[in-house]
């Protein structure tokens, strides 16, 4: 795909179609760590992949407004964090926090009834919210989550200890 660093590109990533920004080009390379994928860039941005990037972040921001309100009337125990339209506008995604199962069947029916499109519903952790939402750290600056890091680990309590933190979950 003749791309640069800076162009915008369609890739291919475990979610669906959607649109990038080329940050380093790699030829043939073949990855040491198998665990980690890398998002495949099928062509390079055309105007219209860029005018249906911008019309699905306004449909984004009015799907998340009426989700918000749809789970504020349901009463459900969730903390919306997101909501993601694929490129081609074939599904939208949902992330979501929560301390435990949701029962969000009627949730979503009543979410593919407004949108008139599939619904996905994923449950994320908070580290993953950081992640998604990013900020700044208590060393001053940006959060690993949000930067480098691609696999998270589970925190032990030795881990907590070391750093001082509260050990109430």
């Amino acid at each position: 795909v003749p791309v640069s660093k800076g162009d915008y590109a369609v890739v291919q990533t475990d979610r669906g179609i959607a649109l990038g920004v080329v940050v380093q080009r790699i030829d043939d390379f073949t990855p040491k760590n198998p665990k980690i994928s890398y998002n495949k860039a099928l062509r390079a941005a055309s105007a219209e992949d860029l005018l249906a990037h911008q019309e699905n972040a306004r449909r984004e921001t009015e799907a998340e407004t009426f989700c918000m309100n749809r789970i504020g009337e349901r009463g459900l125990p969730m903390k919306l964090v997101r909501a993601e339209y694929l490129l081609d506008r074939s599904k939208v995604i949902f992330y979501f926090t929560a301390d435990g199962r949701i029962d969000f069947r009627e949730l979503v029916k009543d979410m593919a009834h407004e949108l008139r499109t599939r619904i996905e519903m994923r449950q994320i952790g908070v580290r993953d919210e950081s992640r998604v939402v990013g900020g700044v750290g208590p060393c001053g600056k940006e959060l690993c989550c949000a930067t480098f890091l691609v696999d998270f680990e589970p925190i032990t309590v030795k881990m907590a200890k070391d750093q001082k933190l509260s050990l109430n979950p």
